[in-house]
């Protein structure tokens, strides 16, 4: 038996539990064995009912005295009662539903641990489809995996057991080589296999996540550094640093760049004039000024006779680039274009063209960039923003329209560093951590709803001085139901203080063309108010807004409201964040409070790291970075960095990964299942 032995070879998995295991990625050994826990029930402490707390998981030790007949409520649909008594007397009402199995297996005048969450009353308790063991079981910790419905934790558990015991030594080969194991106090791989399925205690438990938890980040770290070798292969796009004149491109702009704008200038120059293709990452916060050091590398680039390519996921975004470059650059000599999927067949055809003479030395544009038709005359620098909105595959595209250009990608999302080593492994990172003179500190705010007309009275009075406001309506995910709630909420003001202000509504079912004209209003104050959905998170910059409202603050991570509290704050006048929720909990009063205390977006993103992992930061799958199965790199600090130090001499010792061949499949596995990440191995 190998790891990529079928699933089905394993006994009493036929066709229909194979496709159950399939539903959750499993389909050979290997993806079983590698299916881990994500936590375990402890048989060992059982409690009694009346202990029991309702609405919390608990153990109750309690002997069965009546199992009721079965009874069909409706086709599909059979529920199995058994009731049970504690040494106390007291009693618990056990429910199973369409499992007439685990009905069966109970016998009455017999005791059982029953583990599940409790609910009832103070007089009785119940637990619904509980998981059950045996007084006299030896093994008292048990794991609980994540399962799809008609899939049970026996069946696996069943299957697993097989496997562990019939697998030859192959399947337990180990990737890792026994010095560095020694160093890093790593138990084996066979080991660390049997002990996450079946522990005997808590610290065998741990040691084994710790291996396995070590193998996934050590195999992330080895392949970004092995992508990062890959880049830096000899310069196409060399370029001069006698050719531009900087400071005629400083004494230009109308404001003064800041130190770290300047330092991350001469960053991207440095790596403009280096042996190997620029791959570099301009992290900063919200109004941190990444779209003037992306001019002034465009600038760098267009001086020594290079074609610059910026795409941003929106077209909103788009339009605001192309206009700011523009600005900056156009008095300089340098011709902008813009290239988006609304434009008319002739413009795009004049645009094509003068990318295609060099006519046009900086194209700024969404994803109409990839297109076929968009080609590049000496295509030098690519830039992209928000680089967690495009896949690995977009990003080659794009630079595969010039000869191994350089890449900087800008992200306004601001990563705690140790998140940023992982995701942007691969690039060198400059980080604007200072803002632009002058420009104000946004008062935040955190309120329950019972101030709602208070904060709805705030934002009048602002619209009445002649300023703008935004709100953000309750978490929308871009269903009909959700965004008929968006139409709702804006009829809604019309019963408030708001109801004679001139309102639009942004949402992301709106094609691209509508978007662009409500923003257009807003920007041009046809528009007082502007109700929106998340989508504005990444909008234009309306320096008369001075406020933002955002309903349902507390279902927000700490991060996105960061971002959407960027929307304000971008012009003269003091701008204001208002974070409403219906009711705060213990919780989102701690979390919300952060907001209010603190405006770094550094610091914040740490805290979201801390609270939501790094699983859900950036609300869904992060783009470009390999699944964790077990490690978690919000709270494996630690091990991340020995994770570095171990790698970093791997690397030293076999760049190619050549001596540790075992290690370097896995890896190569790893990253396949990422698509495009891949081919960069």
């Amino acid at each position: 038996m190998t790891r990529h032995t079928l699933i089905t070879e394993l006994k009493g998995v036929g066709e229909k539990r194979a496709a159950l295991y399939k539903k959750i990625g499993i389909e050979t050994v290997g993806d079983l064995v590698f299916h881990f826990p994500r936590r375990y029930t402890d048989y060992s402490k059982p409690v009694t009912a009346g202990e029991a707390m309702i609405g919390e998981h608990a153990v109750i030790r309690a002997m069965v005295i009546k199992k009721s007949p079965a009874a069909r409520i409706r086709q599909g649909l059979t529920i199995y009662k058994i009731t049970a008594e504690d040494d106390n007397g007291d009693r618990i009402a056990v429910t199973y539903y369409n499992n007439r199995y685990a009905a069966e297996a109970l016998h009455e005048g017999e005791e059982y641990l029953f583990s599940g969450r409790v609910s009832g009353n103070l007089t009785r308790r119940e637990m619904n489809s509980p998981s059950v063991l045996k007084i006299d079981e030896e093994n008292l910790l048990r794991p609980v995996y994540p399962l799809t419905e008609g899939l049970t934790a026996a069946m696996l558990i069943t299957n697993i057991s097989e496997v562990l015991k019939y697998a030859g030594k192959g399947f337990f080969e180990d990737a890792l080589p026994e010095d560095l194991r020694e160093k890093y106090s790593l138990c084996g791989l066979e080991q660390a296999l049997n002990n996450i399925h079946f522990p005997k205690d808590d610290e065998s438990a741990e040691e084994a996540k710790k291996r396995l938890a070590f193998d996934e980040l050590l195999r992330l770290q080895l392949g970004m550094m092995m992508i990062k070798s890959r880049n830096k292969t000899e310069s196409s796009c060399k370029m001069d640093i006698r050719a531009a004149d900087m400071q005629k491109f400083y004494d230009a702009l109308p404001f003064e760049m800041t130190g770290a704008q300047k330092n991350a200038v001469q960053d991207i120059i440095n790596d403009l004039c280096g042996t190997s293709p620029m791959n570099r990452l301009i992290q900063g916060d919200v109004g941190s000024g990444k779209t003037a050091v992306a001019a002034a590398a465009a600038y760098f680039a267009a001086s020594n006779g290079f074609q610059t390519a910026l795409m941003a996921p929106t077209e909103i975004l788009a339009n605001q680039h192309f206009k700011t470059l523009s600005e900056m650059l156009e008095p300089l000599g340098i011709t902008v274009c813009c290239v988006t999927g609304s434009m008319t067949k002739k413009q795009r055809t004049e645009v094509s063209e003068a990318m295609e003479d060099g006519r046009c030395l900086v194209a700024v544009g969404t994803h109409a960039l990839l297109s076929d038709t968009t080609n590049f005359r000496q295509l030098g620098l690519v830039i992209t923003d928000e680089q967690h909105r495009f896949g690995v595959n977009q990003r080659a595209v794009l630079a595969g329209k010039g000869k191994d250009p350089h890449k900087l990608v800008m992200s306004a999302t601001p990563i705690p560093r140790t998140l940023a080593m992982i995701i942007y492994g691969d690039l060198d990172i400059s980080i604007l951590n200072e803002l632009p003179k002058g420009r104000m500190k946004t008062e935040t705010f955190a309120v329950t709803a019972k101030l709602r007309a208070r904060a709805l009275g705030f934002v009048k009075k602002q619209i009445d001085e002649g300023r703008q406001a935004y709100i953000v309506c309750p978490m929308i995910e871009e269903t009909e139901n959700e965004l008929a709630s968006a139409k709702t909420y804006v009829q809604s003001l019309k019963k408030t203080v708001l109801a004679d202000c001139r309102t639009g509504l942004l949402h992301g079912k709106m094609p691209a063309a509508e978007k662009d004209a409500v923003m257009s209003d807003f920007k041009e104050h046809r528009l007082d108010l502007l109700v929106a959905t998340t989508v504005v998170e990444v909008g234009v910059d309306v320096p008369n807004a001075t406020v933002i409202l955002i309903e349902n603050s507390d279902r927000f991570g700490l991060s996105q409201l960061h971002q959407l509290r960027g929307r304000v704050g971008r012009g003269q006048y003091q701008s204001y964040c208002i974070l409403i929720a219906e009711s705060f909990t213990d919780e989102s009063r701690q979390r919300l409070e952060i907001m209010t205390k603190t405006s770094d977006g550094f610091v914040i993103s740490e805290h979201d790291l801390k609270m939501r992992g790094a699983g859900d930061f950036f609300g869904n799958r992060q783009h470009g970075l390999p699944d964790l199965k077990i490690a978690d790199i919000a709270t494996d600090r630690e091990l991340l960095a020995q994770c570095q130090k171990a790698a970093k001499e791997l690397i030293e010792n076999s760049p190619d990964l050549s001596e540790y061949p075992l290690l370097k499949s896995e890896i190569d596995e790893m990253f396949s299942r990422n698509g495009g990440a891949a081919e960069a191995l």
